[in-house]
């Protein structure tokens, strides 16, 4: 019998520093595939040659993936405009062939209707469409006919959650049937357990009860929310912590993470909400095992990637109510409408004043069914692909 090797899948690197939960996604995904389909399956992520050497050690360090950095990659190219006029992306194309790529795995980059290779487009979530007003008439029209390019190129379609299959199909009729759900799971490695959670609260000045906000500074992520809510609390004479963590920059708005620490300092919450910067995932799986709760307010997900990682440790949540919050978490979490800082109040207030044993959370028992499924439901996708390609 012979044995056919690993199929080479192509991926475009997600920088961390402008997109934390499609990078964690990726990661996640090389890490399931390694461990349920590592026979079946061998990524190959294509990055700039000025990308982030943590992001890519980090790619390169999980078995069976390798790492390319080419030109063909830099943002500030325009192999856009060659993908739609003669209908291939020729200097990623070239890169590809360079490495012996077997199918295309596409996010926000289109590489041409004429495509030699099988392609899945993996469309995250259509905020474009439900918050229209974050985005510039052109950033909105860009990512619009991105999606429509890749859904005429044939591409078949990977999405997140059903929430995202509901709305593609609105948006996109012709879709009906036809996109496939790829739920994703997470499955924290050994080596990012490490971190002494108690020692990690004493690193930050932490006290021993506080809830964890790990969401990027962008205005659909809804901080002001959360400012709005503590708020309340010291009206009322609650000394509640929010301690938030990831990038505060964000290219549409510039100046939004400084307006919300004005804000911060003016209402005098300094104690109150506490950022930690960029942190490292060790520490980010170390104050999720410890924390009261962890919150996520956003306006829109598609699957969030904070409430998976919370969920892997059996983290209490209290989200915003939204519809694929719901189904992330089967309705066992707190939920609170976006506009509605005082539900939120309420729920910091309920958990502030019977807090839960500081105790260091482990991993749940049922990761590996979850993570396996989502190896699964990825492998059942591109062989899609290779049948749409025949």
């Amino acid at each position: 019998m012979t044995h056919r090797p690993p199929l080479r899948l192509a991926f475009t690197h997600i920088s961390s520093k402008l997109w934390s939960g499609g990078y964690n996604y990726q990661r996640n995904l090389f890490a399931a595939l390694n461990r349920y389909r590592r026979d079946e399956f061998a990524p190959v992520v294509f990055a700039g040659v000025s990308a982030d050497g943590d992001d890519l050690a980090a790619f390169a360090a999980i078995p069976k993936v390798e790492v390319v950095q080419a030109a063909a990659f830099d943002r500030r190219r325009f192999g856009l405009v060659s993908a739609l006029l003669t209908g291939n992306d020729r200097a990623a194309l070239a890169a590809f062939r360079e490495h012996n790529i077997d199918a295309v795995i596409e996010n926000a980059r289109f590489f041409g209707w004429r495509l030699p290779y099988p392609a899945v487009a993996w469309f995250p979530d259509f905020q474009h469409r439900r918050l229209p007003q974050l985005f510039s008439p052109v950033a909105r029209w860009r990512r619009d006919i991105g999606f429509r390019v890749q859904i005429a190129a044939g591409r078949i379609i990977m999405l997140s959650s059903q929430s995202a299959l509901e709305d593609c199909e609105a948006f996109y009729p012709n879709m009906r049937g036809k996109a496939s759900v790829v739920r994703f799971a997470t499955q924290p490695s050994a080596e990012l357990l490490t971190a002494d959670p108690l020692g990690i609260l004493d690193q930050y000045k932490l006290p021993r009860s506080f809830f964890y906000l790990p969401n990027q500074f962008w205005r659909h992520k809804n901080h002001q929310v959360v400012i709005d809510a503590l708020a309340i609390l010291a009206s009322r004479g609650l000394d509640v912590v929010v301690a938030a963590s990831g990038s505060k920059d964000d290219p549409r708005e510039p100046d939004y993470f400084e307006s919300l620490e004005r804000q911060v300092y003016a209402r005098a919450l300094t104690r109150n909400f506490r950022y930690l910067g960029m942190i490292p995932m060790p520490h980010v799986y170390a104050l999720l095992r410890v924390c009261t709760a962890m919150l996520n307010p956003s306006r829109f997900e598609g699957w969030s990637t904070t409430v998976e990682e919370a969920k892997s440790f059996g983290v209490p949540m209290i989200l915003s109510d939204l519809k694929v919050h719901r189904e992330q978490t089967s309705g066992t979490a707190c939920y609170f409408e976006t506009d509605d800082p005082l539900k939120l109040a309420d729920h910091l207030a309920g958990f502030a004043q019977n807090p839960y044993p500081i105790s260091a959370r482990d991993l749940l028992q049922n990761l590996d069914t979850r993570v396996s499924t989502f190896a699964s439901d990825f492998a059942q996708t591109v062989q899609r692909a290779f049948l749409s390609a025949r």
